[in-house]
């Protein structure tokens, strides 16, 4: 039930091993050794290649190809579909470096200014104690409360300090797939949001920072976000099957349907009925990242697209995420003296991840219509380990 392009795995590999930093070599029996590159892949995603349980795409990409590129697992239950490098998923927080991208459009074509206070654009927002810039939206560093101030949600409980919103039944507001917002009905919910902290004192994860970074692009241009970023990102890049999706009742051709498993075994249909964008919200395919992920080597996006790169991989503030910095919708590292570029999304029905080292030219795309993809980390290890003991033989 895979789908693949198969390669064998060249020196290209060395470079791909130190991506990820020092890993121990598998120990490999001699069968297991003459097998190619990608069938050794295929068997590390063999679990989750069923065809009883959703599962992923994955793409790991070398110097603008593809070293391999399959679907593992089905992107329908109810209609017996196989994911492939097709299939078009809800790639959630990866999202925010598309967003980031069409803000800095803006600042390039001299509609806003990175620095100047979100409610010179959007002034129907409360007058916050203190200024919110938009590169501290950007950076998740501007104080704002979050969801859990709206309701609960798949991602927690609400906070105590929550505006306290109610269903028609009159009982908490959920946020997810049971209860439902318009898009404008979640704008008039942030609007009642006001300071969780000062801004510029830490790096604190804010979804809703990236929410109104979509209507400051509608603001300014007059196109929602999704016109826009069409226009201006995905056209252009030749992304024929990416879009942000912000109509509920669209039809979405090759679509992963979401899914989350059971207790008790078995998965149940996990899609959101919350379709604002910003934060989230961009479907596309492996088929289709590739030619994102290949802006970062060939530029094509801004008027000088090389400086419009630059600054995308440029962190926006010194506050820390741990051990990293946050540029433009990517977390940025230093791994083995390589800057590594990363992304995380999950939500209802997906988990995704991208990471990108261009000291090496090589990135890594999984897409998955999992909610709670069970040994998911362990199978990307086990992809690293693989990398280094095949290069060690070259």
């Amino acid at each position: 039930m895979v789908y693949q392009m198969r390669g064998w795995c060249t020196g290209a590999c060395i470079a791909t091993a130190l991506v990820f930093g020092t890993a121990s070599v598998v120990g490999e029996d001699e069968s297991h050794a003459k097998l190619s590159f990608s069938q050794k892949v295929d068997q590390i995603f063999a679990p989750f290649d069923k065809s009883d349980a959703p599962g992923c795409a994955v793409g790991i990409i070398e110097n603008g190809v593809f070293l391999h590129k399959a679907g593992y697992g089905m992107a329908s239950l109810e209609l017996d579909v196989p994911l492939s490098p097709d299939s078009v998923f809800r790639i959630a927080s990866v999202s925010k470096q598309f967003t980031a991208a069409a803000v800095l459009l803006l600042e390039e074509d001299g509609l806003i200014d990175l620095d100047a206070d979100i409610r010179t654009y959007l002034p129907a927002l409360p007058e916050y104690e203190h200024t919110v810039t938009v590169r501290a939206m950007l950076g998740h560093y501007s104080g704002l409360q979050g969801y859990a101030h709206i309701a609960g949600s798949y991602e927690g409980a609400k906070s105590p300090s929550n505006v306290n919103m109610t269903s028609p039944m009159g009982r908490p507001f959920r946020i997810g797939n049971e209860d439902y917002l318009t898009n404008g009905e979640f704008y008039e919910a942030v609007k009642m949001l006001q300071l969780n902290h000062k801004p510029d004192e830490k790096f604190e994860y804010n979804n809703v920072g990236y929410f109104l970074l979509s209507q400051l692009v509608e603001a300014r241009t007059g196109k929602t976000l999704r016109e826009f970023a069409h226009e201006r990102i995905f056209e252009p890049l030749g992304m024929t099957n990416t879009f942000y999706s912000d109509d509920p009742v669209e039809i979405i051709k090759n679509r992963a349907q979401g899914y989350k498993p059971k207790k008790d075994g078995g998965y149940i249909s996990d899609m959101t009925n919350l379709f604002v964008v910003g934060d989230g919200g961009v479907h596309t395919s492996i088929n289709d990242f590739i030619k994102w992920d290949q802006n970062f080597y060939a530029p094509k996006l801004g008027k000088d697209p090389a400086a419009f790169k630059a600054k995308m991989n440029t962190p926006t503030s010194n506050h820390k995420a741990g051990s990293r910095l946050y540029a433009y919708g990517q977390f940025v590292s230093e791994q083995e003296g390589r800057t590594m570029y990363s992304h995380g999304g999950g939500w209802l029905g997906t988990s995704t991840y991208y990471i990108r080292d261009e000291g090496a030219r090589v990135s890594l795309v999984t897409l998955c219509n999992n909610a709670a993809p069970k040994g998911l980390r362990a199978a990307h290890q086990a992809v690293i380990e693989l990398y280094f003991s095949q290069a060690k033989k070259q």
